[in-house]
């Protein structure tokens, strides 16, 4: 009587191969395609006030820390916050549905397809950019953390302003690329999702790829604060990383991710 069981315990513990993850994060997309755009407007705003922990977060490390060589590895342990809550909490983030998106329409290409993923992706970008204004919003005024957290938030984002906007699309590629795997990977994390979640963006972190969301948190925060105008921060920080993150996670990993897979499919998948 404890064959079955044995079985089903070793069948628990297996991890799921490249077609089982394909499924799972394939459904996972479909789902996010049907739902009402209420629901994806205001999860979409409630990760990007959430994603800008990760902001608060490396201010407050970097505010307590000497400056000395080892400080932005240190820093860099805040970064993964954000995205642990946002994840966890089963946000929309607009860089996670770069695939989860993007595969039910490279399994099954239609019309119906292609306006349900550019709405998502337009929906939750909206929404994730009005979430991270209002949270810098609410840092530049002094409403959201100290003195030292509101001066160490301005000095970690004045980063992102050293990049002209064709090296920050480039250097968003990596970072959408990141981001993708990890979605993909979440499903045979299981009980160690936190620390999967934490080393893929500490790598973020501490390789300053830019992320378009926490990056445009970082820009409004520079805006509010009159260190950019509206251009530079719209036009020369915020689109090249969105373009960047699209292009690394749809346009490359998630096609990779599916192209593996395609000749194993069974032919009511591929429809």
């Amino acid at each position: 009587m404890d064959a079955p069981s044995d079985t089903s315990d070793d069948d628990d513990l297996k991890a799921a191969d490249a077609k089982d993850l394909h499924r799972t994060v394939r459904e996972e997309g479909e789902e996010e395609l049907r739902r009402p755009i209420r629901s994806l407007f205001f999860s979409g705003l409630a990760a990007g006030i959430a994603i800008t922990v990760s902001l608060l977060a490396e201010a407050a490390l970097h505010a307590v820390l000497p400056a000395m060589p080892w400080r932005e590895l240190i820093v860099g342990l805040g970064y993964p916050v954000g995205f642990i809550v946002v994840i966890l909490g089963r946000m929309q983030l607009f860089t996670e549905s770069t695939i989860t998106a993007m595969l039910p329409l490279v399994t099954r290409p239609s019309r119906w397809a292609l306006g349900r993923t550019l709405r998502l992706w337009g929906i939750v970008l909206a929404a994730n950019l009005c979430g991270t204004a209002i949270a810098a919003f609410a840092i530049a005024s002094g409403a959201m953390g100290n003195a030292a957290i509101h001066d160490a938030a301005l000095a970690i984002s004045q980063g992102i302003t050293e990049l002209s906007p064709g090296r920050t699309f480039v250097n968003a590629v990596p970072a959408g690329f990141l981001i993708a795997v990890l979605a993909w990977a979440l499903p045979n994390a299981r009980e160690q999702s936190v620390t999967v979640i934490g080393i893929f963006t500490y790598v973020l972190a501490i390789g300053s790829f830019s992320h378009s969301i926490v990056g445009s948190a970082e820009a409004f925060l520079l805006w509010f604060a009159g260190q950019t105008g509206a251009w530079q921060t719209l036009g020369g920080l915020i689109a090249p990383a969105v373009l960047g993150n699209l292009f690394g996670g749809a346009g490359i990993f998630a096609l990779l991710a599916h192209a593996q897979v395609r000749g194993e499919m069974p032919q009511g998948d591929n429809r």
